[in-house]
């Protein structure tokens, strides 16, 4: 993993104090945002994290996201105000092993009610290639339900032990685990179950809602999942190439190939050696398309498309919401990546 993502703990601590000051000297102001006084308020990571609070929320959440959009979530650099800021939620949700500079903050804040998403389900290791076939889905809904109420600050670690290899900051490392649960909706799913439950938990007076509002998301994802599963059923190669490897949990899910170009790092360069047998995949396999992604640099997979004679196509790993993005939310993005893997697989 580049060097430059990683923010040294003690840096972090010290901003702590920095941002809790900046926080008291602004409190007034943010006081005065009418509306938000009486909601729970919410700090989510990222987008996938911020989707899950604000539909599952609702009406009686504020969410803030520690990811503007358009910023790479991995290159992530809190402010001391943002770092303050976690401490003074009532409620937070993150991924861990995907931000670095979050981890730590949130190790620091001391927030009862944290949640860590890759507690909710289960992770794997992902390598650069990724084959489709049924990895053993049973009992994951179970162990969603284990650790449903393990979302206080207290009971962290318990879960984490279970989940250690991707807790290394090693996200885009060889061995270590994936982290892009979110691409899969019957994982998203799952991790929707457990952040419903946590949030009636953190705030029973609206727990009722918080369920409905969960039942339907779930209800959505599932329509999601027959779409996938119903639109690539017969592909006429089951081979993908992307730049960034983020879509294993999808490929393995629908019976797909991924053959990332680099590793889970989106910005990570190919090796030569990698380069050329991507060359050999592609023709061997008949894939047609090079994905690119809306947040990084389209250069490498145009670069690969024009020596192979392949296309290129926009498939997003869903880590920010821009006016770039194909679609308004996490379910109309999904919608259009299905469409473009449907084109480039030659399904029908």
């Amino acid at each position: 993993m580049n060097v430059r993502r990683l923010i040294p703990t003690t840096a972090v601590a010290g901003a702590v104090a920095l941002g809790l000051t900046a926080l008291s000297a602004c409190s007034t102001s943010d006081a005065a945002d009418g509306g938000n006084a009486d909601k729970l308020k919410v700090t989510a990571s990222f987008y996938p994290m911020q989707f899950l609070a604000e539909k599952i929320g609702g009406e009686h959440v504020a969410v803030t996201s520690l990811t503007k959009p358009g910023v790479e979530p991995h290159d992530l650099e809190l402010t001391p105000r943002q770092i303050g800021s976690i401490s003074e939620s009532d409620y937070v949700l993150y991924l861990k092993g995907i931000q670095p500079a979050v981890d730590d903050a949130i190790v620091q804040s001391g927030v009862k009610n944290t949640v860590d998403a890759a507690t909710l389900t289960t992770l794997e290791n992902h390598g650069s290639e990724v084959s489709g076939h049924d990895h053993g889905h049973e009992g994951e809904e179970e162990h969603a339900d284990e650790h449903g109420h393990e979302d206080e600050h207290g009971h962290e670690e318990e879960a984490h032990e279970e989940h250690s290899e991707g807790d290394g900051h090693n996200h885009g490392e060889e061995g270590g685990a994936d982290p892009h649960i979110w691409l899969d909706p019957v994982k998203y799913a799952e991790v929707a179950k457990g952040v419903g439950k946590s949030l009636e938990k953190a705030d029973p007076d609206h727990a009722a809602d918080y369920k409905k509002n969960t039942d339907a998301l779930v209800a959505e994802l599932g329509e999601l999942n027959t779409a996938y599963e119903t639109g690539l059923k017969n592909p006429a190669t089951k081979t993908f190439i992307t730049t960034h490897s983020a879509f294993g949990y999808l490929a393995e899910r629908y019976g797909l190939t991924q053959q990332g170009i680099a590793g889970i790092d989106p910005e990570a360069e190919p090796s030569p050696a990698r380069i050329q047998e991507i060359h050999t995949i592609a023709e061997e396999e008949k894939a047609t398309t090079v994905f690119f992604e809306t947040l990084a640099s389209d250069r490498t997979a145009k670069t690969l498309a024009k020596d192979t004679g392949l296309k290129t196509g926009v498939l997003d790993p869903l880590e920010g919401i821009t006016d770039k993005s194909q679609g308004a939310d996490y379910i109309e993005v999904m919608e259009s990546n299905l469409a473009a893997l449907q084109k480039a697989l030659g399904a029908k």
